[in-house]
Order: structure tokens, then C-alpha cells, then sequence
């Protein structure tokens, strides 16, 4: 309830200056799969609600109305006596006839009610893991987008830097034309150079409009500037248990509330029951065979039962029990070892990108002074334009590098964040 209040909130105002973590609770509250909690926790309930009310009475209603081959009546000598006396008995009719009602109370049921109950919970559990196990895969969604979204903007800031060095340059050269220490080819060549970074921006700003329109999509939210978050606050771990293993956790518990059941089913049962019927015969046959009329009859008693056929299947159904229990265990042991292989695939891409970016500050610096130095060679008429143009690209070259390593590994550990949650 607090992730669907959260959506709710998000979900009324655009925001502005998304974390990840917010595109993260976002998603999940849009997620249309958000709505199956309510429809397992009702499911349940009402499930729970039904095997409670086997407590109260039990009420059957029943009409029947039979004719039979032979029915009860009274010996020949005692008809042939009863004639002489001038009486005639025949006997019950064939025809009979009974309109009646059934109760029964269960007093004791050796804890069947209560293990039945027991099993519909676990299996409320059981899905709302499982649940919660589909619903966590959002988080990877997420961070695929999000941090797509955060590279193109890294990309268009370090473009416009471009453009803007190159205009630098553009307006160096325009003075020199005007001054006669460059040519018009040179001064053409840098304008191209920065009409060609600028058609690159549009390029790039049209990927930025489709990638914030999807993840906007997918979190419900207007995600419009999303925020780079610091690899520190990034490496920090994730609490709880992963809702794989949740799952699994609750399978066990589920195992082990059946295995109660099939010991309440070797309990004795207790009850009371009342029947009565308004009808013919009734309980009372030798009157009956005197008057045929209709009558109300009943019954009232205690009734204890004992259904020792469920020995019969009871070593099988704990061995079906226990293999489910065999199956949960191997599924947790493959989830922790292909889960492992990925934490340490993941522990050396983010290990090769500090490397990388380490690397990159320094070609940034190398790469920087060459730039500089190449335009006062240019200044001096010791180069031509074509040798600075190649400059300021490699430049550019490697900063985009840089981001592209750096974007990279918050996206590896916040992966790691994901998959490392045991």
C-alpha cells in the first residue's frame, strides 16, 4: 500500500530532477502487475473466510418421494386374525413420501479447519512472492533506460561544448580571413565542422525525446531531467531479502502447513446432528400401518467418525511433500549460483571501468593541451586547419569515452544493487 500511495503522490504533479531511485518506485506503482496483490490478498481472504464458517451449523434441505417393491406389513396369521375382529390391515403403502431438513455441527475436527485455513495463507504467500519476484525485474528495466536517458544527455552537454569550440575558433579564423592570415578554405572547413556537430546534436536530442517519452511511459511520471548519481551513494547495498528467495522461503512454509494437514486428517471428527422430516412413514412404523397419514418425526445425536483411509496414502503424500521441499531447495541453490556468477561479471566490468576512467582523465588532459597548442600553431601559421580540426575531435573523442565508461559503471553497480540483494 505505501508503493501504490507513493505513485499516487508521484503520479500528481511532473517531476523534475528524477533520481533513479524515484523512476524506481515509480515504475513499480504504474506497473499494471501492482494491482494482482489486491486480487491474491481478497483471494485469501475470502478463502480463509469460507473454511471458517464450516464452525457453524451445517443445513441440508431434502424432498423425496418413492415407491418400492415391497414395504413392511403386518404377518398373514395376524392379518387373518386382525379380519375376524373385523379390522383390515394392509401394511405401509408402496407409495412414501418425506420432505425433511439436515443439521450438523462439527464440535471438534482435529485441527482439519485450522491446517486448511494454514495452507490457503501460506499459498497467499506464496503468490504474493512470486509476485513480487516478477515486479522486481522492473528495477533492471529501469535502470536500462534510465541510465540510456543519462548518457545521450551526457553526450548532448559534451556536444554543445564542441559546438562551442569550434565556434571559438570559427570567429578566430573570420578575423584572420578579414586580416589576410588564413584562407577562406580553412575558415569554410571549421564551419563545417561545427554545422556538422550541430546536425549531430539533433540526432542526439531526438534519441533523448524517445528515451524520456518511454521511461516517462514506464514510470507514469514526466521524467525530464533525470540526475547522475554518485558512484558512492550507488555502491551502497540494498537491504532485505530478494524476492527470489522470498519465494522459495515461502514455498517451504507452504510445504510444511500441508504436512499438518495430513496429520489432522488422521484425528477423529466430532459432531452433532438433528434430523426431521414431515412426512410418510415416520419413525413410528406399526402405527403407521394402522393410519396411513403423514407426521412429523425427528432425531437428535453426536456422532463421532474416523477416516483412518487416509493411512493408506499418507507415506505417499508426505514423500509428494517432501520433493516439493527438494525442489524448492534446488531452485534457491540455482538462483544463489547463477546469482553469483553474475555479482562477479559484474564486480570486473566495474573494476575495468575505474581503470578505464583513470586512463581517461589523462588522455582528457594530453588530448586538452594538444588542442591548445595546436591552436597557436595554427595562430602562427605553423599548422593548417585540417591538423587542429583533428585535434579538437580527438578531444572530444575523449570525453565522450569518459562518459560513456562512467554512465557505464554506475549502470553495472546499480545492477550489482539489483542482482546482489540476498
Amino acid at each position: 500500500m505505501r508503493g501504490i500511495f507513493l505513485g499516487l503522490l508521484l503520479l500528481s504533479s511532473p517531476a523534475f530532477g528524477q533520481t533513479i531511485d524515484e523512476c524506481r518506485q515509480a515504475a513499480v506503482s504504474n506497473y499494471p502487475l501492482i494491482r494482482h496483490y489486491g486480487l491474491i490478498e481478497k483471494t485469501t481472504s475470502l478463502t480463509v473466510s469460507n473454511l471458517e464458517k464450516q464452525w457453524l451449523p451445517q443445513v441440508s434441505a431434502q424432498a423425496q418421494a418413492t415407491y418400492q417393491s415391497d414395504v413392511m406389513s403386518w404377518p398373514e396369521q395376524m392379518q387373518t386374525m386382525l379380519s375376524g375382529l373385523g379390522l383390515e390391515l394392509d401394511g405401509l403403502k408402496k407409495d412414501q413420501y418425506r420432505v425433511g431438513v439436515d443439521v450438523q455441527q462439527t464440535i471438534y475436527d482435529g485441527g482439519a479447519i485450522k491446517s486448511r485455513q494454514e495452507i490457503a495463507e501460506r499459498q497467499g504467500e506464496v503468490e504474493t512472492a512470486q509476485n513480487d519476484a516478477k515486479i522486481y525485474g522492473v528495477h533492471q528495466r529501469v535502470n536500462e533506460m534510465y541510465f540510456g536517458l543519462l548518457l545521450v544527455e551526457e553526450q548532448i552537454r559534451l556536444n554543445r561544448d564542441l559546438q562551442e569550440l569550434l565556434g571559438a575558433n570559427e570567429k578566430k579564423l573570420a578575423a584572420m580571413l578579414k586580416g589576410g592570415t588564413a584562407s577562406e578554405s580553412d575558415y569554410l572547413n571549421v564551419k563545417a565542422e561545427r554545422l556538422n556537430a550541430a546536425q549531430q546534436l539533433t540526432s542526439l536530442e531526438a534519441q533523448r525525446s524517445t528515451l524520456a517519452r518511454l521511461l516517462s511511459a514506464f514510470c507514469g511520471i514526466e521524467v525530464t531531467s533525470p540526475t547522475k548519481p554518485s558512484a558512492g551513494a550507488a555502491s551502497l547495498p540494498e537491504e532485505g531479502v530478494h524476492p527470489e528467495l522470498r519465494a522459495i522461503d515461502a514455498q517451504l512454509r507452504l510445504a510444511d502447513a500441508q504436512e499438518k494437514a495430513l496429520d489432522a486428517a488422521l484425528k477423529p471428527k466430532v459432531g452433532l446432528f438433528a434430523q426431521g422430516y414431515y412426512g410418510y412413514p415416520g419413525y413410528n412404523m406399526f402405527d403407521d400401518m394402522m393410519r396411513h397419514r403423514w407426521s412429523l418425526n425427528g432425531m437428535v445425536g453426536a456422532r463421532v467418525s474416523w477416516n483412518i483411509g487416509a493411512l493408506y496414502t499418507r507415506k505417499n503424500d508426505k514423500a509428494k511433500i517432501q520433493l516439493q521441499r527438494d525442489a524448492a531447495e534446488t531452485s534457491r541453490d540455482v538462483f544463489l549460483f547463477n546469482n553469483n556468477l553474475e555479482q562477479i561479471q559484474l564486480d570486473e566490468n566495474i573494476s575495468r571501468y575505474r581503470k578505464l576512467m583513470a586512463d581517461d582523465e589523462e588522455i582528457i588532459s594530453l588530448r586538452s593541451r594538444i588542442r591548445k597548442a595546436a591552436e597557436s600553431k595554427l595562430s602562427h601559421g605553423i599548422i593548417d586547419v585540417n591538423d587542429l580540426v583533428k585535434e579538437i575531435n580527438g578531444e572530444n573523442a575523449a570525453r565522450v569515452q569518459r562518459s560513456i565508461h562512467e554512465i557505464q559503471m554506475l549502470k553495472e553497480i546499480y545492477d550489482l544493487k539489483y542482482v546482489g540483494k540476498r
